[in-house]
C-alpha cells in the first residue's frame, strides 16, 4: 500500500484554482449544525490554501440526498458556520446539479484567497456511482486538486477518486495525511510491541479486521458484543448474550490462528450480567459480575467485567503502539461503561501512540473525556475499518505519490 503521497505542502497553488474534497457531512437539526468537528478539522488544509494564495473551491457531500435537490440537505448552513470559523467570508455557490455555467462565473471571477463552496456532491446521482459526466463537471473547474475527506476515502465517488483522472495535480489535505500517518502507518511498520484492542456488538462486522490484526499485531484484546461468540466457541454457557452462531467456526479458526503465528489472544476472564438489554439504553440497571465460565442460562453479558478490565489495561501498559476499534460495552449505559471507561483510562495513561479507530470507540473516547488524551482520533468508522484490515482505499490510491 503506497502511503507516501503528495501533500498541501508539496504543492504551489499561488493563482490557481483548487478544488478541494472535505467532509462537511454534518448533522443538521433544522437547519442547525450539532456538532462542527468536521468543520472545525477541515480549517487547517483551508486556511494554508488561502494564505498560498489559491482560489478555493470546497465541495463536499451531507446525508444521502440519493441524487437529486433535498433542500434540508443543503450546504448553506456550513458556508455561514465556516465564514465564521474562518474570518472570511466563504461564498455559497448553490446550483441543483452542483456544477452549472452560473457556477464556472462565480469559479472565473474569483481573485487568489478566495473561497466558494459548492452544493451537495450527492445532489448529483452520478457521485456515488464514480459517473465520468460529473467527475469532468467538477475537473473544469480547477488546476489542482486536494482530497482531506478521510471519512469518504474507502468509497470511490466522483467528488474523490473520479475528478483525479482528468486533473494533473493531486494531493492530500492535513486531515487525510494525519490520517495516513497514524492509522495506515500503525498497521504497516507499528512501533511494537503493538496491541490491538477490538471491541462492539458483532463479529460478522470485525471479520476481515480481527484476521488482518492478528498478522500484524503482538497482542489482539477482544471486548464488546463481539467476544460472547468467542466465548461459545471455546465452549463456554453465554447465556441470552449477543452470539452469531454463524461464526462460531470463524472465531475459533481465529484462536487457532493466533496460537500458531505465536499471538496473544486475550478474551474477557468476567463480565458484568443483567437480565436484558437496558431500555432506554441509559436506564437504571441492576448488574452483578461473574466469571466467564459463570454466566446463567437466563442472564446476558453487557459490559466486561472488573477483572477483566484490569487485565486489558496491564496489556496496554508496556505496548508502544495500540490501536483501538470498538467499545468494550453498551457504553451508552453509564452503568455498562466501565470496560469501555477502564480501557480508555489506561490508554490516556500510556506513553504508547494510541489511535481510535472512528466510530463508536471515537464517540465513546470523546463523550468520557478522553479526547485530548489521545495520539490520533480517526475521522471516519467505514475508512478506518478497512485501513485496519490492510485494504488499499481508492480515496488515497488517487492521489499523486510523492
Amino acid at each position: 500500500m503506497g502511503l507516501n503521497k503528495k501533500s498541501v505542502d508539496d504543492i504551489n497553488v499561488n493563482g490557481k484554482k483548487v478544488l478541494v474534497r472535505c467532509d462537511f457531512n454534518v448533522p443538521l437539526k433544522e437547519g442547525k449544525i450539532t456538532d462542527e468537528n468536521r468543520l472545525v478539522a477541515a480549517l487547517p488544509t483551508i486556511k494554508k490554501l488561502v494564505a498560498d494564495g489559491g482560489k478555493i473551491i470546497l465541495c463536499s457531500h451531507l446525508g444521502k440526498p440519493k441524487g437529486e435537490p433535498k433542500p434540508e440537505l443543503s450546504l448553506a448552513p456550513v458556508a455561514v458556520r465556516l465564514s465564521e470559523l474562518l474570518g472570511q467570508e466563504v461564498k455559497f455557490v448553490p446550483s441543483p446539479v452542483v456544477v452549472d455555467d452560473s457556477v464556472k462565473a462565480a469559479v472565473d471571477a474569483m481573485k487568489d484567497g478566495e473561497i466558494i463552496l459548492l452544493e451537495n456532491t450527492r445532489y448529483r446521482a452520478e457521485e456515488t456511482k464514480n459517473g465520468e459526466a460529473f467527475s469532468k463537471d467538477l475537473a473544469s473547474l480547477a488546476d489542482v486538486f486536494v482530497n482531506d475527506a478521510f471519512g469518504t476515502a474507502h468509497r470511490a465517488h466522483c467528488s474523490n477518486v473520479g475528478v483525479t483522472q482528468f486533473i494533473d495535480t493531486c494531493a492530500v489535505g492535513y486531515l487525510m495525511q494525519k490520517e495516513i500517518d497514524f492509522l495506515g502507518n500503525a498497521v504497516e511498520t507499528p512501533v511494537r510491541p503493538f496491541v490491538a484492542i477490538l471491541g462492539g456488538a458483532k463479529v460478522a462486522d470485525k471479520l476481515n479486521v480481527i484476521s488482518n490484526l492478528l498478522e500484524k499485531c503482538d497482542t489482539l484484546i477482544i471486548g464488546g458484543g463481539m467476544a460472547y461468540t468467542f466465548q461459545k466457541a471455546k465452549g463456554l454457557e453465554v447465556g441470552t448474550s449477543l452470539v452469531d452462531d454463524t461464526k462460531i467456526d470463524y472465531c475459533k479458526e481465529m484462536m487457532e490462528k493466533a496460537e500458531k503465528l505465536g499471538k496473544k489472544l486475550l478474551l474477557p476472564i468476567d463480565t458484568t450480567i443483567a437480565k436484558e438489554f437496558p431500555t432506554p439504553i441509559d436506564a437504571e440497571i441492576e448488574v452483578s459480575s461473574v466469571d466467564a465460565d459463570a454466566i446463567p442460562a437466563d442472564m446476558m453479558g453487557l459490559d466486561i467485567g472488573p477483572k477483566t478490565a484490569e487485565m486489558y489495561a496491564d496489556a496496554v501498559k508496556s505496548a508502544k503502539t495500540v490501536v483501538w476499534n470498538g467499545p468494550m460495552g453498551v457504553f451508552e449505559n453509564p452503568i455498562l461503561a466501565k470496560g469501555t471507561i477502564a480501557v480508555a483510562k489506561a490508554l490516556a495513561d500510556t506513553d504508547a501512540t494510541t489511535i481510535i479507530g472512528g466510530g463508536d470507540s471515537a464517540a465513546a473516547v470523546n463523550q468520557l473525556g478522553f479526547g485530548d488524551k489521545m495520539s490520533h482520533i480517526s475521522t471516519g468508522g467505514g475508512a478506518s475499518l478497512e485501513f485496519l484490515e490492510g485494504k488499499e482505499l481508492p480515496g488515497v490510491a488517487a492521489a499523486n505519490d510523492k
